[in-house]
């Protein structure tokens, strides 16, 4: 990926212009922009044209239906996306702090996943549950993960199979991904969403989500095994699988 790409931003306009790089970002360049004299956030990576698409269209429907989300400002023409470039809405607001502001990020989760039973599954991504079976999907790669983990990830995992699925935020639980104020919150970082079961986004600081006994005890495990599968083999990862029970 090279910052070269960023000479798409034209397509926003003459007067498109990068300010300053913003901090989070791993995967893809994160600048905030000036579009049209209003401030916004321009995502610069390595994603196919069909998954930029899926986000696309999920953030879109999204704010239809009144979630706090970053939705794409089109190009000049219309596109959501050029060359690997999307040009979201800024999102005003802190991190969460408190209980109460993770209790409010919980409802904002569980609306989301209401909203999308049945969504399509992101372009070359595989569940949880469809890992149970496949090695590999995006960011996962089992066969790089000693063979012991992968089957202590598959039997967490397992436990919800024939769950209703939905479109899961991914990383909700990371401060950096939630904008909050007094009247909306707002859900950013949309890189790992995908179609799984809620439980995955459910594991949040204080308990927020309110989970009780097993239902905390099995999402907490399967959440675990998703992080380690997702980033192997980095730090993170490591410390997560070592959290995942031994059969």
């Amino acid at each position: 990926m090279s910052a070269s790409g960023w000479e798409a931003l034209a397509q926003w306009g003459e007067d498109a212009t990068r300010i300053e790089r913003l901090t989070g970002g791993v995967a893809n360049y994160v600048w905030s922009v000036r579009i049209n004299g209003q401030l916004a956030v321009g995502r610069l990576g390595k994603r196919s044209d069909e998954d930029l698409q899926w986000e696309a269209e999920l953030l879109q429907y999204l704010d239809s239906k009144g979630l706090t989300v970053p939705v794409a400002i089109p190009t000049n023409d219309g596109r959501f996306f050029a060359n690997g470039l999307t040009v979201m809405r800024f999102m005003e607001g802190g991190p969460p702090e408190t209980e109460s502001d993770w209790r409010r990020v919980a409802d904002a989760l569980r609306e989301l996943h209401l909203l999308t039973q049945g969504w399509p599954q992101r372009p070359g991504w595989k569940s949880s549950i469809d890992l149970l079976q496949a090695d590999s999907g995006t960011k996962v790669d089992l066969l790089a993960m000693p063979p012991d983990g992968v089957a202590r990830c598959r039997a967490a995992w397992a436990r919800f199979r024939g769950r209703q699925t939905c479109v899961v935020h991914g990383n909700p639980n990371s401060a950096a991904n939630v904008r909050i104020s007094a009247d909306r919150v707002a859900l950013i970082d949309w890189d790992e969403a995908h179609v799984d079961i809620p439980d995955l986004d459910l594991v949040l600081p204080h308990n927020a989500a309110g989970l009780e006994g097993e239902e905390l005890d099995f999402a907490t495990q399967a959440s675990a095994a998703w992080e380690a599968a997702v980033c192997w083999d980095d730090d993170h990862a490591i410390s997560q699988l070592a959290a995942v029970r031994s059969l």
